[in-house]
C-alpha cells in the first residue's frame, strides 16, 4: 500500500501561510500535527475529495420512482436517470452524512477501497453510501443506508431493488413547457430516455449509439441492432441465430448468453403468447429512440406498439399477446389493440376477426390506441372504444 506525505510541515520553516495548504488539499485543519510528517494513503485521499465534494444535477424533474429511508439496489440501462435519481435524494440529506461513490472512477483501487472504506465511513460518522455503477467485486461498509446503482442485477438479499425505466409519457411531460399536441410528437421524437432533452436534433442518433456502444460489449451491441429491425415481433434466439451466423463468426451459446445479458439489463424486452409459455415470444425494445437510432427502416405501426407495450411494462399490468390482438390483459378482462389511424369501420372489422376469442374469454373492454382519434362502436359482450394515446397514457 502506497503512502502519501502531506506535503508541509510546521508553516514557519517555509515561511508561508498554513491556510494556502489547507485550501490547497483536501483536508480539515484538525487533521494537522504540525511538528509531525502525516502519511496517508491513496484511497483515503481520493475518498476525502470525493467526501467532500458537493453534488451536482441538472434541474430534477420528479420521477414516479422515490427513495425514502431504507437500502436500495437499483437498476436500469444506461442514461435511463439511475445517478440523477440518487443524486437528488442525497442532496435533501445533512452533506456531511452521505457519501456518494462512481466505481467507474478510474482512480478507484477496488482492492484498496475495500481496505479502507469501512474505517472511513466510521470516522466521518457517514450513514448513507450510494455506489454508482456497483460491481458486485466492492465490500460494503456498515452503514445506516446503503444505495447501489447499475445495469445488472445482483442478488443482494437485504437491498430493496428497484427498477427504473426511461420515462414513461406522463414523466416526459415533465419536460415540456405545454401540455398539447406537441407534446406527443415531443415524445416520438426523443422517446423516454431524459439526457436526450438537451441533444440537438441532428445528432441524436449518433448520441444514442454512442452510449449504447459505451454501455454494451461489440457482440451486445450488434445483436441489439439487429432487434430494433425486429421490433414488435415474434423472435427467438435460435432465429437470430440463424439469421447472424453466416455473417459474422458466433457460436450459438455465446449467441443465447449475449441475447439473455440484452433481456437482463433491459434493453430488449419480451411478451409472451396468452396460455402458450413455450410459444415464440414477441420482441420489444427498451426505448422507441433505438428504433430510429440503429436502423432506416420505417414502421410508424410496430413503433407505436412498442410505445403503448412499454406504458404497460412501467404500469406493472400483467398482459400477453395472442394471434391478432396486441395485449390481452387477463385481470382486467381487456383487450388492447394498437390502431394509430383507425376509424370506426377498421375498428369494427378487426373487432370481427377477434370474435371468438372475445366471447372465449368474455372479454368486457377492448380499447383502440389511435393517434387522435376518439369514438366507440357497439358490441353485445364488451365496451369497445377508441382513444388517443395521449388521453390512454396518462389516465387512471
Amino acid at each position: 500500500m502506497e503512502l502519501y506525505p502531506i506535503p508541509f510541515v510546521y508553516s514557519r520553516f517555509y515561511g508561508v501561510n498554513f491556510d494556502f495548504y489547507t485550501n490547497l488539499f483536501p483536508f480539515n485543519k484538525e487533521m494537522i500535527k504540525y511538528d509531525t510528517l502525516i502519511f496517508w494513503t491513496y484511497m483515503e485521499i481520493l475518498l476525502e475529495e470525493l467526501y467532500k465534494t458537493d453534488l451536482q444535477i441538472d434541474k430534477f424533474h420528479d420521477r414516479k420512482l422515490f427513495l425514502d429511508e431504507n437500502s436500495y439496489q437499483i437498476n436500469g440501462i444506461s442514461k435511463s436517470g439511475k445517478s440523477a435519481l440518487v443524486k437528488n435524494y442525497l442532496l435533501s440529506l445533512k452533506k456531511s452524512s452521505y457519501l456518494y461513490i462512481d466505481c467507474i472512477d478510474v482512480r478507484i483501487d477496488i482492492k484498496e477501497l475495500n481496505s479502507t472504506l469501512a474505517e472511513f465511513c466510521t470516522k466521518n460518522k457517514i450513514d448513507v453510501l450510494a455506489l454508482d455503477n456497483y460491481t458486485d467485486a466492492i465490500v460494503f461498509p456498515n452503514v445506516t443506508q446503503l444505495i447501489t446503482v447499475s445495469e445488472q442485477h445482483y442478488q443482494i438479499d437485504f437491498l430493496e431493488t428497484l427498477r427504473l425505466y426511461p420515462l414513461d409519457y406522463e414523466e416526459f411531460l415533465a419536460f415540456e413547457y405545454k401540455y398539447d399536441s406537441s407534446a406527443l410528437n415531443h415524445f416520438f421524437q426523443l422517446g423516454g430516455l431524459p439526457s436526450m432533452q438537451k441533444v440537438n436534433a441532428d445528432v441524436r442518433s449518433i448520441y444514442v449509439q454512442k452510449v449504447l456502444q459505451s454501455a454494451l460489449d461489440i457482440m451486445e451491441f450488434d445483436v441489439l441492432c439487429f432487434c430494433a429491425k425486429m421490433m414488435a415481433q415474434k423472435l427467438s434466439a435460435f432465429t437470430i441465430y440463424e439469421r447472424l451466423k453466416n455473417s459474422r463468426k458466433i457460436s450459438k451459446d455465446k449467441l443465447y448468453k449475449v441475447f439473455d445479458a440484452l433481456l437482463a439489463k433491459g434493453y430488449m424486452h419480451q411478451l409472451q403468447k396468452f396460455n402458450h409459455p413455450n410459444a415464440t415470444k414477441k420482441l420489444y425494445l427498451c426505448d422507441i429512440s433505438l428504433k430510429t437510432a440503429l436502423t432506416i427502416e420505417k414502421h410508424f405501426g410496430r413503433l407505436f406498439e412498442n410505445m403503448v407495450f412499454l406504458e404497460l411494462l412501467k404500469s406493472n399490468v400483467e398482459c400477453y399477446y395472442e394471434d391478432g390482438i396486441d395485449f390481452y390483459l387477463p385481470d382486467t378482462e381487456e383487450i388492447i389493440l394498437c390502431m394509430p389511424f383507425a376509424d370506426e369501420r377498421s375498428l369494427f372489422k378487426k373487432i370481427e376477426q377477434i370474435e371468438a376469442f372475445i366471447f372465449s374469454y368474455q372479454v368486457k373492454k377492448i380499447t383502440a390506441i389511435t393517434m387522435n382519434r376518439e369514438g366507440g362502436i357497439s358490441h353485445p359482450l364488451s365496451r369497445v372504444e377508441m382513444i388517443p394515446f395521449d388521453i390512454w397514457a396518462i389516465g387512471d
